[in-house]
């Protein structure tokens, strides 16, 4: 077996290269920007070589897309689901589906609080919008189209009324970001948590509470 080089980070042996790679990609994108990081930094930090990074996820161009798939990809299993719990619950009337958004929504902030480098790869992303623009067609688009296609099935079904439901969506999903950014610098992080939860309901309530059906 070679040696590891003195002073060289030693890999973590108990995950897959490719995963370890996107992991530390994916978090030093997420600090640093596209332009700031380069394959022998993101080598460096996985303790592996730049061939292996080359190996594994192609040039840095593949390896800045390969990131946002990865994370598209945990964030798609858990809204559809929670999408899918959803749509079973419109035949069930209002007060029912009401309560399948404010469980998605509840989805929603859990996912983006547990994994807070996700808002950070997208805000830099989006700190330069006509750049890498290909990025949001295929790893945010589809999820914003998700929930909205579910508001307006629930508009169809009579269990709301929501005339745009894709500005709804946005400003829902800027407003979880807003407070993950706000949740790094809180000095009370289970206030921040709590009172942000108690704001997206008091949201929702707003938009298709009964006294606005």
């Amino acid at each position: 077996m070679p040696r590891r080089r003195p002073g060289r980070p030693r890999r973590d042996e108990t995950r897959p290269t490719r995963e370890l790679v996107l992991t530390v990609a994916t978090r030093l994108f997420a600090e640093r920007g596209f332009d700031a990081v380069g394959l022998r930094d993101v080598a460096a930090a996985a303790g592996v070589d730049v061939a292996t990074v080359s190996h594994h996820t192609g040039t840095k161009a593949q390896l800045y897309d390969a990131c946002f798939a990865r994370v598209f990809a945990a964030e798609r299993q858990v809204l559809e689901a929670a999408a899918e719990r959803a749509r079973s619950a419109l035949p069930a009337g209002p007060e029912a589906a009401r309560r399948a958004l404010h469980d998605l929504v509840d989805v929603f902030v859990d996912f983006l609080e547990d994994r807070p480098e996700t808002t950070a790869l997208w805000l830099r992303r989006w700190l330069e919008p006509h750049r890498h623009a290909e990025l949001d067609e295929r790893y945010a688009a589809p999820l914003y189209r998700l929930v909205a296609e579910l508001l307006t099935a629930a508009a169809a079904a009579g269990a709301l009324v929501e005339p745009t439901p894709h500005i709804t969506v946005r400003s829902l999903v800027w407003a979880v970001h807003g407070h993950v950014v706000a949740l790094a610098a809180a000095p009370s992080g289970a206030r921040e948590r709590r009172e942000f939860r108690m704001f997206v309901h008091r949201f929702l309530d707003g938009l298709y509470g009964p006294a606005g059906s």
